[in-house]
């Protein structure tokens, strides 16, 4: 198996395309399969209004505007095209979460060979359909869907005749607390839509890497997860970003889990399997002497009759002289 690591630029960019193409680059190296930025302006998201359910309240963006903050957030769409041509010369993948109509049409132009859908966007319908009608690999976070409104959201890729759909296990807080992961949705997840052909990964904003790790230990097949060089360096997601040796980190434990999980084997190592218990006599036995626990026993190694046979074997009667220490066989027992 081979878990595909997203590396989410979003923000840590800082406004600077020559620390993005680092990004890009650093990711490579790391070991992560692509980069993925967001495409929007505030204009294309939200509108500018101080109205109070366009503040924010509380986290790492209190006190701003919707349109405030993604004024500083967003990605150019100049620089985009540069940044996948970038990362195709690097050797990694590069997309985008479309975030209208206007952003999927600008993304065809540069040709993604994916999309992400937010979770914030999951509900759109409309836009997913948009999308999805460009038969590209479709990945949709669930973090604010209920259970029917992410069958609505498979739906609609179907509707329009998209079938290669991934959903991410999401938990929408900034960053989100182990207790609130609930990674054991992933199980339920994959047994209520992998029949439908859906695949299921983790869209993590924890600071951690052990729910990356249960994830992947669960049955998901992507993960994203926030990338910066260094949260020094700011950036409005830097946060909930893990730094370049974290996320080095996180990439080895899910190398390793997918080692550990390896298949399902019941093969019997046959090295170890000599070291093991089978029955020898213990003390020195006459022809005609009845087998007792007193000189036979199960012991290792594994050069006599399987264990199994002990009682089967009590009671009854020597063939021949033994020794201690000889490994029984069947034909000692008299028949």
């Amino acid at each position: 198996m081979h878990t595909y690591i997203i590396a989410e630029m979003s923000a840590n960019h800082c406004g600077d395309i020559n620390l993005a193409k680092k990004i890009i680059e650093k990711a490579k190296d790391i070991g992560a399969d692509a980069v993925k930025i967001q495409t929007y302006t505030a204009d294309t998201i939200t509108i500018d209004c101080n109205n109070e359910e366009f503040m924010i309240k509380g986290g790492l963006w209190n006190g701003q505007t919707l349109y405030q903050l993604y004024q500083k957030a967003y990605t150019p769409w100049e620089w985009q095209g540069e940044l996948k041509n970038y990362a195709d010369e690097v050797g990694i993948d590069f997309f985008s979460t479309p975030f209208d109509y206007s952003a999927v049409d600008f993304l065809e132009s540069i040709n993604v060979p994916k999309y992400k859908i937010a979770s914030f966007e999951a509900i759109d319908y409309p836009l997913i359909k948009y999308a999805a009608k460009f038969k590209k690999p479709m990945i949709i976070s669930t973090g604010i869907s209920s259970l029917e409104e992410i069958q609505q959201a498979i739906d609609a890729c179907k509707a329009v005749g998209n079938n290669d759909i991934t959903l991410l296990k999401c938990t929408s807080s900034y960053p989100a607390k182990l207790e609130d992961m609930n990674i054991l949705t992933i199980k339920d997840m994959i047994e209520k839509f992998s029949p439908q052909g859906v695949k299921v990964g983790l869209s993590d904003h924890s600071m951690n890497i052990e729910p990356v790790v249960a994830a992947v230990a669960l049955g998901a097949t992507v993960i994203e997860k926030h990338f910066t060089l260094d949260r020094s360096l700011g950036g409005e997601d830097s946060g909930f970003s893990l730094n370049t040796e974290e996320f080095r980190e996180m990439i080895n434990a899910v190398r390793n889990t997918e080692k550990v999980l390896g298949k399902t084997d019941y093969t019997i190592n046959e090295g170890n399997r000599s070291a093991s218990r089978s029955l020898y006599v213990v003390k020195n036995i006459k022809k005609g002497e009845i087998f007792t626990s007193q000189n036979i026993r199960s012991i290792r190694p594994n050069r006599g009759m399987h264990p199994k046979f002990y009682e089967e074997i009590l009671g009854k009667k020597s063939s021949c002289d033994l020794e201690f220490g000889t490994p029984m066989k069947e034909e000692y027992i008299e028949k």
